[in-house]
């Protein structure tokens, strides 16, 4: 990269921080979005009909239904036809009972609700297909809340009995062929469409079978989007998309639900078409558009008990997958050593996320998981491969009203004694909290010149300063 000038590479970025986010950098890589599954738009029902639409679906078609199929089928079916005979067999109870149709529906919306029922996700089935829904949790078979524009509201939907809600957890965990059961109560699976799935099942689960779902939006969000949804500034895009352009290793650190998996993604798209990338998750959510890569998945146990394939040995095995760049979903453990291994031995650029308050947490959140590794190393040596591997941490932070932003990007500098040593290059700075509960604020740069910048500019790249004038 000596001598490229950074102006014209990433033209699309203005120089000041108060103008729109670029979109021409990632055109190429939004031409190249690959097709992904939607789950399709169900009927509304009337707030006040969802009782009498529940009654009429599971005490008067699911019977007629389940008497019909087995008729027709002997009791036995394969998954090719069996959709396409519901659809025949509904049809023809519905002409029957139309007279009872709740008022407001017509028999085909009646036949796309049952079909959701008895072969989809029942009443999740409408929120899977609402874009304007980002969360859904089920504490219960009669208690799901939602998250929409970053606030929970109870839903009135509700499945018809715990059966129904087992019914749906099997369907889930089928899709990615994982179990769950007495012996397995708990699992993290993933849908058709991508998102993310949780699941934990009685009896650990005093209450009822709990299912809490992540969603993640249909289009694939770049740097613009989240500067345009607040998350940051132009600025700030501009820098982060340069660090990652340039190789620099950058940890992703947030709470639960605070947006790192997104965050990721966007970081994602600025790796160069030239690298090749192996990316390592528990359930895979990242859509990388480059050409060269290699998707891997972690895989629990199975029902011998033997079988599992960790994080830790996905990330070791990547290392003879000649990756230029490895990018973990999320560190949860031992396998944050051969993480920093990896960013230690030519892997520079690569990327993960981990579950910390703030910057300085998440270095105390890496010794930690680096110990889980089994090796018996000194603190100093484990801070050593940190301060060596880690160039940024970016803090991503899920706010008062829901708002998601990121609150903090320090660089890594080094040990002084046996302390970490940072410095903060941008922050939000909050102002106070409107009278609809929202924090309000805005993002400045601190002053300071990254070293980094400051060792690319000796090799000649012209990597502007500007941006991080106050």
């Amino acid at each position: 990269t000596a001598g490229m000038d950074i102006g014209a590479t990433f033209s699309g970025f203005p120089d000041t921080g108060n103008a729109a986010a670029p979109q021409d950098v990632q055109q190429a890589a939004v031409q190249k979005e690959e097709a992904r599954y939607t789950f399709p738009p169900m009927p509304k029902v009337p707030s006040d009909q969802q009782d009498a639409v529940d009654r009429f679906i599971y005490r008067r078609i699911k019977p007629l239904f389940d008497q019909l199929v087995k008729e027709r089928t002997g009791g036995s079916g394969n998954p090719e036809n069996v959709r396409e005979m519901a659809e025949d067999v509904l049809g023809d109870i519905l002409k029957q009972q139309a007279q009872h149709i709740p008022a407001g529906l017509t028999q085909e919306q009646m036949v796309e609700l049952c079909l959701a029922a008895f072969l989809d996700y029942g009443p999740l089935q409408g929120l899977l297909g609402d874009e304007t829904v980002t969360e859904i949790m089920i504490n219960s078979a009669n208690d799901i809340f939602i998250e929409q524009s970053g606030n929970l509201f109870k839903s009135n939907l509700r499945f018809w009995n715990e059966q129904e809600l087992r019914r749906v957890i099997e369907k889930m965990v089928m899709v990615t062929n994982r179990r769950i059961d007495d012996q397995q109560p708990y699992q993290d699976t993933r849908l058709e469409d991508g998102s993310r799935v949780n699941i934990i099942i009685r009896p650990i689960a005093l209450s009822g079978d709990s299912v809490t779902i992540r969603k993640f939006p249909n289009k694939r969000l770049m740097i613009d989007d989240l500067v345009a949804f607040g998350s940051l500034d132009a600025a700030m895009g501009r820098f982060l998309q340069m660090v990652v352009h340039y190789r620099a290793n950058v940890i992703v650190s947030g709470g639960t639900g605070s947006g790192k998996t997104t965050l990721l993604n966007v970081l994602s798209s600025f790796i160069p078409d030239t690298e090749r990338l192996v990316s390592i998750e528990d359930a895979a959510e990242l859509r990388l558009n480059q050409p060269n890569k290699v998707t891997l998945e972690a895989r629990p146990k199975s029902l011998e008990g033997g079988g599992a394939v960790t994080i830790r040995d996905l990330v070791i095995n990547a290392l003879r997958m000649r990756p230029d760049r490895i990018i973990v979903g999320e560190c949860r453990g031992g396998e944050s050593m051969d993480m920093l291994q990896a960013m230690n031995t030519g892997h520079d650029g690569s990327l993960t996320t981990l579950h910390a308050n703030n910057p300085r947490d998440a270095i105390g959140r890496l010794e930690t998981m680096c110990l889980m590794a089994g090796m018996d190393l000194p603190a100093r040596a484990i801070r050593s491969q940190i301060v060596s591997a880690v160039n940024f941490i970016v803090q991503q932070s899920r706010l008062p009203g829901g708002a998601r932003k990121i609150v903090s990007i320090q660089e890594v500098l080094g040990l002084e004694g046996d302390q970490v040593v940072m410095q903060e290059i941008f922050h939000y700075k909050r102002t106070g909290i409107s009278e609809q509960g929202k924090v309000q604020g805005y993002f400045e740069p601190t002053g300071v010149i990254p070293q980094f910048v400051s060792s690319l500019r000796e090799d000649k790249v012209d990597f502007p300063i500007d941006m991080f004038q106050k």
